[in-house]
């Protein structure tokens, strides 16, 4: 099989959590996992599990908040498989909960950078990738806005899916398709740092959800 005419998956935000589980879950499908994120090591160690269940991987231990790096990122995808099958966007920037007024700086900043700017920037390259496929870009939904002391998660989260929302609305005849999921609550390290001493075996495994999702997508 050529690499043109293998499945494709880019996965934003695949060190950890739900966009790990789907990048192992993904590869033991037959799909070639493009897993992006900061961590070198945690990819690395994904990559491991994606091999143990028979699949393949390529790396990119990338900040997705750089249009350079990922506008290198998708000319060598576009060089190599001539499209994308499926772009599921895990990455997101959850900032320490705190009252509205308290909110650092930095972390407001950071937040906007990669959970609405670097996600419209995606967008832009993503596009001609999965209309080449007919292909589908997958964002997951956290609805925290208005939450007590959720001011930057919640408000820049909630603009994400606002902004995915009119990408999915727009693309409804043409395509690619868009599709927002609400994953089940999880035991990852984030929803520890909102819930700390919360009783984590009544929360879904991250497989379970990557699981589960992908089969409400006929994956």
């Amino acid at each position: 099989m050529s690499d043109t005419d293998q499945k494709l998956a880019i996965v934003t935000g695949a060190s950890r959590g739900l966009g790990a589980a789907l990048s192992e879950r993904l590869g033991a499908r037959g799909y070639h996992v493009v897993a992006v994120a900061r961590t070198t090591g945690a990819l690395e160690e994904l990559d491991d599990r994606i091999r143990a269940v028979g699949g393949a991987a390529t790396l990119a231990p990338m900040d997705i908040t750089q249009p350079a790096a990922m506008i290198q990122l998708v000319q060598a995808v576009l060089d190599r498989w001539g499209g994308c099958d499926l772009w599921a966007h895990a990455a997101v920037h959850a900032a320490p909960l705190a009252p509205a007024p308290h909110v650092d700086p930095k972390d407001m900043d950071r937040s906007v950078a990669l959970n609405i700017t670097a996600t419209h920037g995606l967008s832009v390259l993503m596009d001609p990738l999965l209309r080449a496929r007919n292909g589908t870009a997958l964002f997951f939904d956290d609805p925290r806005a208005g939450q007590p002391f959720f001011g930057a998660y919640g408000a820049t989260k909630a603009a994400q899916i606002a902004f995915a929302r009119s990408w999915q609305a727009e693309n409804q005849r043409l395509g690619p398709r868009v599709v927002i999921a609400t994953p089940n609550p999880m035991p990852t390290s984030v929803r520890a740092r909102f819930f700390p001493g919360e009783d984590r075996s009544t929360l879904s495994p991250c497989r379970a959800e990557a699981d589960r999702i992908l089969a409400e997508l006929a994956i």
